[in-house]
């Protein structure tokens, strides 16, 4: 990392452009501070990947800090099981927070500063309904109307506020709402709701407040108080920031001393930003849904197994499925951050994929759909051991010693009996090369009594093995294999893309994202792999030689019972043309 002070990296995008130019003019004292304020009710998906990439690069890249700050001012639908699971998610992403805050933490800080504009004449207590707020409200083309209760004495406002903290009126009773302009084109102006009464306990203060401050109003106080000099949103946010700044120009949160105290305990070292908003557009990737609704919808609905199910768009998923966090960092720095909305296509990301694990990925055999192969010309005890590099591209990664036998299993499409054109592999008659072994002929197929195929016999031609003269021999096809012998039995789970359309939000069909489920999104086979391949640690990532990348799961894998998750092919099956 540079020094605050010092020239900051090229500008790649147009927030750094931006912060670029602020440090120029020394706005905000040079300081660069961020942070990442997921809502504690849900696991986070790839769109918040975007984020947390966005908002801890900009602080890594200009020697700022960057905050984890949870806003949670929905007590109905928080948990601290979401709590645990995004601190969990950010530290796999790669990053570590400058410091972790919650919104909770400044309750009072947001109650005082709510009394300050009940003081200035800038909020008061109203007494409609949601129902009637909504019918006060206004349209698009329509201007609001003043609630009844909109010119109550400071006095009053003060007094029925003070009785809504104290918990003397009913949930949803009354309001606290800013003050601003009923004929505001800009709805978000229209005297928003500041604060609502919700007798609900909350994950993190528990029963100590009967009312809660609205998002738009904790969210900006929250980042000033923290001291964030960049706010950085999605795009939605973008009409909601003439809201951020009114609240910020009145409270002038750094000419209060009356929350100076309550700062200190909730550990801040103040003083009080002026932060300002930026607007960036959201992550939006095809074959997916990233609404925490859905996501949620699916798991109750059992359409997946959890929110870690390797087919969610969750980062737990993702994590489970095998993605490597390398990975999801470097398709978020290519996709770039700009104003415009967009869809990218998902085999991008499996393409970012593929990339990190190809150089980082040991490879192993195994065996997803077997059919057993008898060397004949071989002793029914005979048995050796082949060494094989652990990756091609990379004589750092060793060698590893693999059984051979004269029984093996291998890939029941790697024999036809009559091939469809252009196939090389093994037929009746043909050559093949084993893997490291050498060539072998098919000489015998038998059959069970269905008809299909059981087994297939084949001669090895010894002269073709390694160091011998005929090595260098040339046949069309090579397969793999395991030895019957030494193979373990394993678990093998292929996951393929969970909708079967490019838009699962797409309604215009009349279906939901629910009828475009892909029914075939998992299959599990019993397989057969390598000994060392047994052998791998939970959250292992390896090639399956010609079959893909896979992981050993993070939750049920063990030595004695492996469970892999295929994370993706070695090719991408969606290619289009």
């Amino acid at each position: 990392m540079t020094d605050a002070t010092t020239a900051a990296p090229a500008a790649g995008n147009f927030i750094r452009q931006i912060v670029v130019a602020d440090r120029a003019v020394g706005k905000h004292g040079g300081r660069v501070k961020t942070r990442f304020p997921p809502e504690p009710n849900g696991y986070l998906h790839l769109g918040h990947a975007k984020s947390i990439c966005l908002n801890f690069g900009i602080a890594a890249d200009f020697a700022g800090r960057c905050n984890l700050r949870f806003d949670d001012t929905n007590p109905t639908k928080e948990d601290v099981e979401y709590v645990d699971a995004i601190q969990a998610d950010v530290h796999w992403l790669g990053f570590e927070w400058d410091a972790l805050h919650h919104a909770s933490d400044y309750f009072e800080i947001l109650y005082l500063c709510a009394e300050k504009l009940i003081r200035d004449g800038k909020a008061f207590v109203c007494d409609l309904s949601a129902e009637e707020v909504r019918e006060y409200r206004g349209t698009l083309t329509e201007p609001g109307r003043n609630s009844p209760w909109r010119d109550r004495s400071v006095e009053e406002n003060l007094d029925l506020f003070r009785r809504m903290r104290a918990g003397e009126f009913a949930d949803g009773a009354r309001t606290l709402r800013a003050k601003i302009d009923m004929a505001s084109g800009n709805i978000n102006l229209r005297d928003p709701a500041l604060y609502r009464i919700r007798k609900v306990s909350h994950q993190n203060t528990g029963d100590a407040w009967p009312i809660y401050p609205m998002y738009d109003y904790a969210h900006c106080v929250s980042d000033a108080v923290e001291g964030i000099t960049h706010s950085l949103c999605t795009l939605e946010f973008e009409d909601h920031r003439p809201l951020y700044d009114w609240c910020l120009d009145q409270l002038d949160l750094p000419s209060m001393p009356e929350i100076v105290e309550p700062m200190r305990r909730a550990g801040l070292a103040g003083p009080p930003s002026r932060p300002q908003q930026i607007e960036f557009a959201r992550g939006n990737l095809d074959y997916t849904v990233m609404s925490k609704r859905k996501l949620m919808a699916l798991v109750a609905d059992g359409l997946v197994d959890s929110w870690d199910d390797p087919r969610m768009p969750t980062l737990a998923g993702l994590r489970r499925r095998g993605f490597p966090p390398a990975a999801i960092r470097a398709f978020w720095e290519r996709a770039g951050v700009t104003k415009q909305n967009s869809v990218i296509e998902f085999s991008v990301l499996e393409g970012c994929v593929r990339e990190v694990l190809d150089a980082g990925a040991p490879r192993r055999m195994a065996v997803l759909d077997p059919l057993k192969l008898v060397i004949t010309n071989l002793d029914a005890a005979h048995e050796e051991t082949i060494e094989f590099a652990n990756h091609p591209k990379n004589p750092d990664f060793g060698l590893r010693r693999v059984p051979f036998s004269r029984e093996l299993w291998i890939e029941r499409d790697d024999f036809f009996e009559v091939p469809p054109k252009g196939f090389h592999r093994l037929v009746p008659g043909g050559e093949v090369r084993l893997r490291g072994v050498g060539i072998v002929r098919c000489t015998d197929v038998l059959k069970d009594a269905d008809g299909r195929v059981s087994e297939v016999h084949c001669t090895l031609d010894t002269d073709t093995r390694t160091g011998m003269p005929g090595a260098d021999r040339k046949v069309k096809g090579t397969i793999h294999w395991v030895s019957a012998r030494h193979a373990v039995a394993a678990e093998v789970r292929l996951y393929e893309r969970l909708f079967t359309v490019a838009d699962p939000d797409d309604t215009s069909d009349g279906k939901t994202y629910a009828d475009h489920i892909n029914r075939d999104s998992k299959r599990v086979v019993q397989a057969w792999v390598e000994p060392a391949a047994a052998g791998a640690q939970r959250e292992h990532a390896l090639q399956f030689e010609r079959l893909g990348y896979f992981v050993a799961d993070l939750a049920d894998h063990t030595g004695a019972t492996p469970v892999f998750n295929r994370t993706v092919t070695l090719r991408d099956s969606f290619a289009k043309g």
